[in-house]
């Protein structure tokens, strides 16, 4: 996709910080963290935003989620607990437009986030 710096880091045009990939997800620390641990997990198809997804994203977008899961045990966050968000449209927060999820960890979180 055009002028997508998600898409751009998965073709390594673009250098991150990359704590994880296999075929269908790629994984970085974030370059703005919000807590000790912030990585962003994408997927590798472009996907828009949650609105675009379709039933052949059901994988793509649940591999998301066990990504999350194994890097929150492999930073050992996932005992104290960890966030996972992803935010959908300009309200929402979204500024890259490329679906991505946010793994959040190593300290205390507040309700309601925002």
């Amino acid at each position: 996709m055009p002028n997508c710096i998600f898409c751009d880091i998965i073709q390594r045009k673009m250098s991150a910080k990359i704590v994880f990939e296999d075929s269908y997800s790629l994984a970085f620390e974030d370059i703005n963290p919000k807590a000790p641990t912030h990585i962003l997990i994408i997927p590798k198809r472009h996907i828009e935003s949650v609105n675009a997804m379709t039933e052949e994203d059901e994988l793509a977008l649940g591999r998301l989620f066990l990504v999350a899961r194994d890097l929150a045990q492999e930073r050992k966050i996932n005992r104290s607990g960890f966030r996972t968000v992803i935010n959908t449209g300009h309200n929402a927060g979204q500024s890259v437009f490329h679906v991505h999820l946010h793994l959040l960890g190593g300290r205390p979180m507040a309700w309601p986030p925002g």
